[in-house]
């Protein structure tokens, strides 16, 4: 018998009540305040791994992709597809680094600080990051050209394309760039935007180191949807045009892209969810 027993009431030894212990009590709970510095540092954490890994939104600033993409909408942009090796096809809708200067001259928007700091987290685009948006229509092995006012040809099939913004012709009718033939190299794209007379695309970037192609590698991802405004909500698939017989089968690329995506959006579906539970939703 310990010093903390004592006999019953018959003196027959047998144990009694305890003392000298208090009873086992829970963990008090954590106060919010102390809970809250935690909760934001997960938050931002997790804003930065989806803005570098998974998702990124970006703001559309010119009209060169009209009517497809209006000035002012906000586009998500799949950045994981390409970590399982899949490289943009024709059809998609890319954001990609300036390759040589194609925004040189283009005024830089002073931030403040708040704004500076919404930009490191994701939620707001920064004013240093040197992106275009356009849609591919050449990659390495084809050919594409364009004479007069079209129609534009890829691999020498003519390219019917509803989404030309309305009034413009598919190519246009001047030796600065309008018309042209040429070979895309491996490991490149050509681009050109929707609104065909309002886009210094590839056709007018010539004169650079890349003779007017993107480098895979400046591929920041492929946009899949325009989020914001509300009332411009919409999906980005890649048009039927470019799926005419004689184009280049390219259908071991579309199976790459294909999976990833899924993946990308199974990733991100438990991870909202989580932060849901445990703290403010940080996005961009």
């Amino acid at each position: 018998m310990t010093d903390e027993q004592h006999n019953g009431p018959d003196g027959d030894g047998t144990p009694g009540r305890t003392r000298g212990r208090k009873p086992p009590r829970g963990d008090a709970p954590r106060s919010f305040w102390k809970e809250l510095p935690i909760l934001i540092g997960i938050a931002l954490v997790l804003a930065l791994l989806i803005k570098t890994f998974l998702v990124q939104a970006f703001s559309i600033p010119s009209a060169s992709m009209q009517n497809t993409l209006t000035i002012g909408d906000r586009v998500l942009v799949d950045k994981l597809t390409p970590w399982f090796g899949s490289e943009p096809d024709r059809g998609e809708v890319i954001v990609f680094h300036d390759p040589d200067q194609w925004l040189a001259g283009e005024p830089t928007p002073d931030q403040n600080g708040l704004q500076t700091f919404l930009s490191w987290i994701g939620l707001m685009p920064s004013a240093d990051e040197k992106d275009l948006i356009k849609r591919v229509i050449g990659v390495g092995g084809d050919t594409v050209e364009c004479n007069k006012t079209g129609p534009l040809k890829v691999n020498g099939v003519a390219l019917d394309e509803p989404y030309v913004y309305a009034g413009n012709t598919p190519c246009s009718a001047d030796d600065q760039g309008g018309q042209f033939k040429v070979k895309v190299p491996d490991g490149f794209l050509w681009v050109m935007g929707d609104h065909r007379q309002n886009s210094a695309d590839s056709r007018y970037n010539q004169a650079d180191k890349y003779s007017g192609m993107v480098p895979v590698k400046e591929v920041v991802g492929r946009a899949v949807v325009v989020a914001w405004p509300i009332g411009h909500w919409s999906t980005l698939p890649v048009p039927d045009t470019f799926d005419q017989p004689g184009l280049k089968d390219r259908a071991a690329a579309a199976a790459l892209t294909v999976a990833p995506q899924g993946l990308a959006l199974a990733g991100v579906v438990p991870v909202v969810w989580w932060r849901r539970r445990k703290g403010p939703a940080v996005t961009r």
